[in-house]
């Protein structure tokens, strides 16, 4: 009988830590959180000072059950949820929902914390257990409580004013805010011409380069100072006639330092960047990576815990990458002291380290046999950063040329040369503006030196609007507003989309017509709730109160007051007609009545003022007709090409060619393995669906790689002839059986034997 009970979070997470902690533990899991408020009204009991109204999960019923039943067997209870403000909730909440008060003695409650999972950090986490954080507790109950008095008030009060079944929170209302003002700078902006003068030069070394109109009469040119094409041709012209030679070479030396190691804002921008991945995919793969994967030795975590605020990296993880860094790339890339980075991000949380590989010896190419596709890229991008940022800074040389043509201009050439790479040599960090022309080198040039001119090169320029957010560009903004916590951020985003207050198109927001609606409609009658201050500011509050400088209750009571006596007020004053129904100058055709806009299920749209007496209905004008978006699959009754259509069930495929052909199909996307495909070695075998929709796996590099199979594959190499993986297929006659899908191979294992037949039906007499 186990002696000990450890609760975490995740059977994976359960799994890799019972194998540290050896006999007389046992490690089971709560299936994430057991108690939640309600999704309906009274939940949170205002009259009795905010009192949370709390239920075990319907999902949850049984695990507390079965957890029971080892409670009463174990002397010792230990709750080892996640190591932070969530993760403590839980562990309070496993102890209401298991009715044991902390202090109890039989068994006794301890709470540790695992900042990895390695065997190392588990044994000295359960040497140092305390109670459960009532602090953290407070914070997050503080949390899940205004949270819900935002939804549950502001979400009905949308129901009445636009339509049912729309949504308000308190950081999710705030990013929507950001979206739809940025959409409305892109709407009101306007383009800005300009022109840039540049010459193609060549030097005695017949090596050619460009440089740049940099002043005019000893007066340095601003952006707008050639406004006009016309402006541009009569400087070109008179360029054109001037001999070119080196008035000045400035050169100086640049140190550029590395970016610091991972936080999980950081990772979220950086895996959209250079990864594609969305939030919530970034965030699930990291949880893996984790909670354990086994990699020959058993299953160990891969990195420390994804969700943290700190930059900063333990003696032991510095250490080991100075070591492998030497023995990498040489001494001179090692740093004799570890450098530090400060935490940038407004109310950051610096509770434990960044996001680092557990044991930094375990190389991408290492542990690649053993993970996913998704899995590697992202842990080789958090053990890049990790070693990067402990990595010696690059030095480079800048070189600036100033050339002079004629007496009037002056132009300037720039030049860089990597004199040591430092840390670019493994690592640069990504960015979400668009790149600029990057610097090129410069040929050997001397003071004095005649240049020959070859090309002028006048060039039009319109200035652009600010760009819409990606999912990496709107998590670092919310990050340096202080809004939310970055744990959050995946929901955040997912909320808005699901709710189709925006839309996601090549990871980039555009915010849908019933999206601006609501945003306008909080901002204009709403303004300090979805101020950007007042949020960050409520997120400063619970930080206060995660480290007891303040109490919960009071805190939720001062916004409870102003905030409900606002909303009552608005339900009286907002008209449903004014939020969504907007004035025109045209008359409807049909019955001369003023035409309005409208906001219907798919946007806006023109109608009849008149009804239901006229039902007169017209797309606005000038709408753009959506790209169509082409699949990668053609109609299998004409060979068209499919497009993705949405309808009211989701995607389906449609063919290109209606309405001669009206063929449609369901879109399925096809589901990774993480299985390397034996055939290329480089793609990755995926689930997908035949025309006639029965299932098959391929190779995702296909056309390139043709290797398909009918049965599941297993990534299990055969044990007679070594092929890297298996394929398991159940039938009638033979049950479930493994075999190696080699041709020539005829390994084969059985699983399960066949279902006994049925006893055939006695045959009626004839009689009868």
């Amino acid at each position: 009988m186990a002696k000990h009970l450890v609760i975490v979070e995740s059977p994976a997470k359960a799994k890799t830590i019972e194998k540290f902690l050896g006999p007389g533990h046992k490690v089971l899991a709560s299936y994430g959180h057991v108690r939640a408020l309600p999704s309906k009204q009274g939940s949170v009991d205002v009259a009795r000072d905010f009192e949370p109204q709390y239920r075990v999960l319907p999902e949850s019923r049984r695990h507390i059950d079965a957890l029971k039943k080892e409670v009463e067997k174990s002397q010792t209870l230990i709750l080892a949820t996640d190591p932070d403000r969530e993760g403590e909730a839980i562990a309070w909440h496993l102890l209401e929902a298991l009715e044991i008060p902390e202090n109890s003695t039989k068994p006794k409650v301890a709470r540790v914390v695992f900042h990895e999972i390695t065997q190392g950090a588990v044994k000295k986490a359960m040497e140092q257990p305390r109670r459960v954080s009532a602090e953290l507790v407070d914070a997050q109950q503080a949390r899940a409580v205004l949270d819900y008095l935002v939804g549950f008030n502001l979400s009905p009060f949308l129901w009445k004013k636009i339509r049912y079944g729309l949504s308000a929170g308190r950081v999710q209302s705030v990013a929507l805010r950001l979206i739809c003002e940025r959409e409305k700078e892109i709407q009101a902006f306007f383009a800005r011409e300009y022109w840039t003068i540049d010459a193609l030069l060549s030097s005695a070394a017949e090596s050619a380069f460009k440089a740049r109109l940099f002043a005019l009469d000893g007066k340095r040119l601003d952006k707008f100072d050639i406004a006009t094409e016309d402006q541009a041709r009569r400087l070109g012209e008179e360029i054109a006639r001037c001999d070119f030679a080196v008035a000045e070479i400035t050169r100086s030396e640049k140190k550029r330092n590395p970016a610091p190691p991972f936080t999980t804002s950081t990772l979220q921008q950086e895996a959209s960047r250079k990864l594609g991945y969305s939030a919530r995919k970034t965030m699930s793969t990291a949880q893996k990576l984790y909670e354990g994967v086994d990699i020959g030795e058993g299953a160990v975590g891969l990195i420390t815990y994804m969700r943290t605020d700190s930059v900063a990296l333990s003696q032991e993880a510095t250490d080991q990458a100075r070591t492998l860094i030497t023995s990498l790339y040489g001494k001179d890339y090692a740093l004799a002291a570890p450098r530090v980075f400060r935490n940038r991000a407004k109310n950051a949380q610096e509770a434990h380290e960044a996001i680092r590989p557990t044991n930094l010896a375990n190389t991408p190419d290492k542990v690649k046999p053993f993970l996913s596709s998704d899995q590697y890229r992202l842990y080789r991008l958090i053990w890049m950063r990790t070693l990067a940022s402990q990595m010696a800074a690059a030095i480079l040389d800048a070189t600036s040329v100033d050339i002079a043509a004629g007496q009037r201009f002056v132009f300037r050439a720039t030049g860089q040369v990597i004199r040591f790479a430092g840390f670019m040599k493994l690592y640069i960090e990504g960015t979400d503006e668009e790149a600029e022309e990057s610097e090129g080198t410069l040929p050997p040039l001397a003071e004095g030196e005649k240049l020959a001119r070859r090309e002028i090169l006048p060039e039009q320029h319109f200035t652009q609007p600010p760009p819409r957010y990606t999912e990496a560009s709107l998590v670092k903004t919310l990050e340096e507003y202080g809004i939310g916590r970055p744990s959050t951020y995946a929901s955040i985003m997912n909320t808005l989309v699901t709710r189709k207050y925006v839309r996601l198109e090549k990871r980039t927001f555009f915010p849908e017509d019933v999206g601006l609606v609501v945003s306008d409609l909080l901002t204009q009658h709403f303004p300090q709730y979805v101020d950007y201050a007042f949020t960050a500011q409520m997120e400063e509050e619970l930080d206060a109160i995660s480290r007891g400088e303040k109490k919960w209750r009071p805190s939720i009571r001062a916004f409870w007051e102003p905030f409900i006596q606002l909303l009552k007020q608005k339900e009286k004053e907002v008209s449903k007609a004014d939020i969504t129904t907007e004035k025109t100058d045209r008359s409807c055709p049909e019955c001369g009545k003023n035409l309005v806009v409208k906001l219907g299920r798919a946007g806006k749209f023109l109608a009849c003022s008149g009804f239901p007496e006229c039902r007169f209905t017209e797309a606005l004008a000038g709408e753009e007709k959506e790209e169509p978006v082409y699949s990668d699959q053609t109609c299998d009754k004409c060979g068209a090409a499919m497009l993705i259509k949405d309808g009211r069930y989701g995607k389906f495929l449609a063919c290109s060619a209606y309405p001669e052909c009206k063929n449609i199909q369901p879109l399925v996307k096809p589901k990774a393995l993480g299985i390397t495909c034996p055939e290329c070695g480089e793609g990755e075998l995926q689930e997908k669906k035949s025309r006639y929709g029965k299932i098959f796996f391929s190779c995702n590099r296909y056309p390139k790689c043709k290797y398909a199979l009918w049965d599941q594959p297993l990534a299990q190499p055969c044990p007679k002839c070594h092929f890297p993986l298996t394929v398991e297929k159940t039938t009638k006659r033979e049950g479930t059986v493994r075999k190696c899908p080699k041709e020539g191979c005829d390994w084969k294992e059985t699983l399960s034997a066949p279902p006994p037949k049925a006893p055939a039906a006695p045959k009626k007499s004839k009689k009868a």
